[in-house]
């Protein structure tokens, strides 16, 4: 059976252990590097990673985006939502479709 890991800051993560999810906490973007690495390599399905290790580990995780499993996935820490979580959604609708359908019709309809 799958599982699935947030990976990040403790502060950002320990609450998704109360949800039944595996938590990983990384003091710093090596051992982020690490757990990340590890979690791959076993059933994890989804690894949810904080938008501040995403960033840090770019080219770690791009190894991950041809793969089906594992999906890694960012989403806002303690220190707020940086955006990369939505331009994530973005690459990968417009991967899918063809066209960037999200923000084009957002900027339709603010003209």
């Amino acid at each position: 059976m799958y599982k699935i890991a947030v990976l990040g800051d403790r502060d950002s993560i320990y609450g998704f252990a109360s949800l039944g999810l595996d938590v990983c906490p990384a003091e710093d973007l090596t051992e982020a590097a690490g757990k990340l690495k590890r979690l791959a390599e076993e059933d994890y399905a989804v690894i949810y990673v904080t938008e501040a290790v995403f960033e840090g580990l770019a080219s770690e995780i791009s190894r991950y985006e041809s793969q089906q499993i594992p999906a890694v996935i960012p989403i806002p820490g303690v220190s707020g939502n940086t955006g990369i979580g939505m331009l994530n959604v973005k690459k990968t609708v417009e991967q899918a479709v063809g066209s960037d359908i999200i923000f084009n019709s957002e900027n339709e309809r603010s003209r």
